[in-house]
């Protein structure tokens, strides 16, 4: 594996060397740096959900609450503020891929990102990518990819943010923000907190949510500064410090605790070439944990892993019609825990993208990416995308893929049960989308079919659970997305909504996969004058089998949910507004006796100078 880094490190230096006698450009285009650009430049044949900064200002903090009402995306949640995990087109958590800036951070442990320990305010930009990305994002892009970045704006100048709200079950928010803009530096800072009693009563019952209580704190900072025209340096650096009281189904129950500090920290040097631009990112990510199985104990479990990547990635633009971008990476996972002796694993990755434009209405996309790794035996991925544009408001995509989830650290090294002669999961997938954009309309409607093979399960062998290549999955569908902007003099009106209809399905026993609803529709209005705002939410959610035999005495209920706010803006500085949560106190629960709160209440207030 030593080869591999070496020849990485060489061709940085070979490129790097290289772009040092590139003739300079004379200014930076772009006033907005972003941190992700191949999401931008080579998703044209897929769909890319951006979720604008009011659908997040009304969603906050939790990220699981925002793209539950507003994507296709299914969630189940053990209780509020709980484990939260998605299934993306029909597929599992650990196949949905959380991308921070470029780099995937879903855990080394399970494979998967749980939503409820990432807070909204702690990025500005946040979009989602339906379908496959594991020729850009590696392990778990098979569903699709949620993408957090912390984009530098230099016009922005100087500015102060501070938002608090206070709600029922004594529920906490607080966030500060400070954003400062020179003309070379663009930095920003976040400090955030969320904490809550969550101690809930169910609806139509009297029963209450019992040791559900939670907190967290989030520190987030973001430095961009300008060496010259020609090069940029960038520093993203993140820690969440969180603990969650896991929620009782029986009063007797034993109570639980669970504690996770993570840490992420970015450094980024980006270079302007005439065609060429060059971006190098070092990377180091820790995380840990620790689980009680006796809140009043200080007896614990626990894990940890460390992460270092070195990412190199050259794109050459000749002209406006074609884009070749090359990317070549190492990562290195070093993790322990209570069940898993020390383990090291090394990833070496190459890429190659390309994207073309060869007519106005016409263009294609092609990625390939090829891993090198001691553990595992990886497969060879690639990409097709077209994009024909049919006439002014209509274009139609088309996109084939290949991607693959790793095994993870559990499946491999975990304590008399790890397998090291897993295969990654592997899958295929074909969508074809049609796309209407007028002035202030947009519709979308995609077709996919993504079969998945060597789905990784743990079965019981003996009195031992053990992780093996068994599953074969169908998963197919359509999903849509509609846009409508209105306005009436001062007055402004929004309209957003999705739909997914998603088949997902052992291929053996011909039965949908458990915790996978057919139907799921978000729907949200919102409403603008002067300076008064309100919207309305809306999910349904149909109903999902708890058993892989789909038995109906354990499907849990389809239901429908509601929310609306209201706010009002004092001068320029002052925003006081309120939030009610489920409007008509639905009793509902998206994992088996795990019920959601009823309905509940929050004010808040935000004010910038």
């Amino acid at each position: 594996m030593t080869k591999y880094f070496t020849f990485f490190l060489i061709s940085i230096g070979v490129t790097l060397n290289f772009h040092a006698q590139t003739e300079p450009v004379e200014t930076l285009d772009e006033v907005l740096i972003t941190a992700d650009t191949q999401l931008k430049t080579f998703s044209e044949s897929q769909s890319v959900l951006i979720l604008s900064d009011s659908i997040i200002n009304i969603n906050q903090p939790s990220l699981t609450s925002l793209l539950q009402y507003n994507t296709p995306i299914y969630f189940k949640e053990n209780g509020l503020g709980m484990v939260s995990s998605p299934s993306f087109r029909g597929t599992t958590a650990q196949q949905t891929a959380v991308v921070w800036n470029g780099i995937n951070i879903n855990s080394l442990f399970n494979g998967q990102t749980d939503f409820n320990t990432l807070n909204t305010t702690d990025f500005n930009n946040i979009s989602v990518k339906s379908g496959g990305g594991s020729v850009i994002y590696g392990s778990g892009a098979i569903g699709g990819s949620i993408h957090l970045n912390n984009n530098f704006d230099y016009s922005e100048g100087f500015k102060n943010t501070v938002k608090s709200s206070y709600g029922s079950f004594n529920t906490f928010q607080f966030l500060y923000r400070n954003n400062i803009t020179t003309n070379n530096l663009s930095a920003n800072i976040n400090v955030s907190r969320n904490s809550s009693d969550n101690d809930y009563q169910y609806a139509d019952s009297e029963n209450y949510n019992r040791n559900g209580a939670f907190y967290n704190t989030s520190i987030n900072a973001n430095i961009s500064y300008k060496l010259n025209k020609l090069n940029i340096l960038k520093f993203h650096t993140y820690a969440f410090d969180g603990e969650r009281h896991f929620s009782l189904i029986f009063p007797s129950e034993t109570p639980t605790k669970y504690h996770d500090f993570n840490t992420r920290h970015l450094l980024e040097w980006d270079g302007f070439y005439k065609a060429f631009t060059s971006k190098l990112k070092l990377g180091y990510l820790t995380e840990d944990y620790k689980y009680y199985g006796n809140i009043n104990s200080t007896n614990h479990t626990f894990g940890k892993v460390n992460t270092l990547i070195a990412k190199y990635d050259l794109s050459y633009t000749p002209s406006e019609q074609l884009t070749i971008n090359t990317i070549i990476d190492g990562t290195q996972n070093k993790g322990k825990g209570s069940s898993i002796a020390e383990e090291t694993r090394q990833i070496a990755s190459f890429n190659l993208l390309l994207k073309h434009k060869i007519q106005t209405w016409f263009l294609y996309e092609i990625g390939l990416r090829q891993e090198v790794t001691n553990t595992y035996k990886s497969p060879f991925l690639y990409n097709l995308g077209l994009q024909f544009k049919i006439a002014n408001p209509y274009t139609i995509t088309l996109n084939g893929s290949k991607n693959f989830r790793i095994p993870t650290f559990n499946d491999l090294y975990w304590e008399g049960s790890g397998n090291t002669d897993l295969k990654p999961e592997t899958s295929y997938q074909l969508e074809l989308g049609n796309h209407l954009n007028f002035k202030s309309v947009s519709l979308s409607a995609t077709a996919y079919y993504n079969k998945i093979n060597d789905m990784i399960r743990w079965l019981p062998n003996g009195s031992l659970w053990k992780p093996v290549n068994t599953d074969q999955v169908e998963t197919y569908g359509v999903e849509s997305t509609l846009h409508y902007t209105y306005n009436i003099g001062s007055h402004q009106f929004s309209f957003n909504s999705t739909y997914a209809y998603t088949i997902s399905k052992n291929t053996e026993t011909d039965k949908q996969l458990i915790y996978v609803p057919k139907h799921k529709t978000t729907a949200s209005l919102g409403y603008t004058f002067k300076k008064v705002s309100a919207f309305y939410q809306y999910l349904y959610v149909g109903d999902v089998y708890t058993t892989t035999d789909n038995a109906s005495q354990y499907r849990l209920d389809a239901y429908q949910v509601s929310n609306i706010g209201l706010d009002y803006t004092f001068g320029k500085r002052y925003t006081l507004g309120t939030k009610v949560n489920n409007l008509f106190n639905t009793n509902y629960q998206s994992v088996s006796n795990r019920y959601m709160p009823g309905r509940n209440y929050s004010i808040y207030i935000n004010i910038t100078f």
